[in-house]
């Protein structure tokens, strides 16, 4: 939606970076697609620039079909004036805050569950960042997912739309004109708050933009992943040990597939509904441990591996 927006206003350049192909559950929310993209398994940033291509033909839109981490990140940023956010996970968001704090770019962070969602634009230099609001992220499990929570539609639109014009704004405008506030929104309740932030640069003594501090860009936060041989598994490790509480996990792993809770794991087989299998897509079969480690079965691949960890898992 935010891609939308901006390729009808008619800005310059758009570079869109996702690892994930098109899948029939994303057709709910993710408004560029449609079921021909599903058949034709698209990439989802290669459907994205066909569709808006049609658009605005006079927008150079450009299509990067990666996982996004640390080694390939700066290179992809460095000629933009903005970074947007569309992620689904908290550890791409503290590698951008790194990424637009080493580079001097503005960034918006966005993100939706449910029916609520927030907006903040991150300012180098001028305001707080992400990491000033939330000094660590969350860990693995701890808080809903929009494949466990689910997420409404229109909750989407209306993040997304704040979050275009503030890029509008930003595209357009001296960024001093920018008051540094976080919006928080929940369009089932029809309620609207703002959130001031900008005396946190200071309160919190920030290690990211007061010290200089890059563990997501130098690779020192970033999840490890493992292909284990013979089993056609992937098992990723968090950054750092972490303790999951596994009982609250399975419980908010409920509605997404069989699970299976003990005092030592949480094993989740998605459902068809969420998880569709063929030839191509085996049943894929998820177990989490409570350091936050994760076995993910049913792939040799670290990056659809670490999609399903994002997806079901979080952090």
């Amino acid at each position: 939606m935010v891609a939308d927006q901006l390729v009808r206003a008619g800005i310059g350049h758009l570079r869109i970076v996702d690892r994930d192909f098109v899948e029939l559950s994303n057709l709910q929310r993710q408004s560029l697609f449609t079921e021909y993209d599903v058949e034709q398994h698209l990439p989802k940033a290669v459907a994205a620039c066909e569709r808006l291509q049609q658009v605005n033909s006079t927008v150079t839109i450009e299509p990067v079909v990666a996982d996004a981490d640390f080694s390939n990140l700066p290179g992809m940023a460095a000629d933009v004036n903005l970074i947007l956010d569309g992620t689904d996970n908290f550890e791409i968001r503290y590698l951008i805050n790194d990424v637009a704090l080493e580079l001097a770019i503005p960034w918006i962070f966005t993100g939706c569950t449910g029916s609520s969602g927030q907006v903040m634009p991150v300012l180098p230099g001028k305001g707080p960042c992400l990491r000033c609001v939330m000094p660590q992220p969350p860990p693995p499990g701890s808080t809903e997912t929009c494949d466990t929570a689910g997420v409404l539609g229109p909750a989407i639109g209306v993040i997304s739309s704040l979050q275009a014009a503030l890029a509008l704004r930003l595209l357009a405008t001296a960024t001093e004109q920018l008051q540094p506030r976080m919006t928080v929104v929940d369009v089932w309740n029809g309620r609207f708050r703002d959130v001031e932030v900008a005396h946190l640069t200071e309160q919190t003594l920030c290690p990211a933009c007061q010290q200089g501090e890059r563990l997501w860009l130098r690779g020192s936060r970033r999840a490890s992943s493992t292909t284990l041989c013979g089993r056609n598994a992937v098992q990723i490790v968090p950054a750092e040990p972490l303790q999951v509480s596994l009982q609250e996990l399975g419980r908010r792993l409920q509605a997404s597939g069989d699970v299976l809770t003990s005092r030592f794991l949480v094993r989740l087989i998605p459902s068809p509904e969420t998880e569709p299998t063929s030839d191509e897509h085996p049943q894929m079969e998820i177990t989490v441990f409570s350091d936050g480690r994760a076995i993910i079965k049913g792939t040799s691949d670290p990056a659809v591996a670490r999609t399903l960890y994002s997806r079901y898992i979080g952090g």
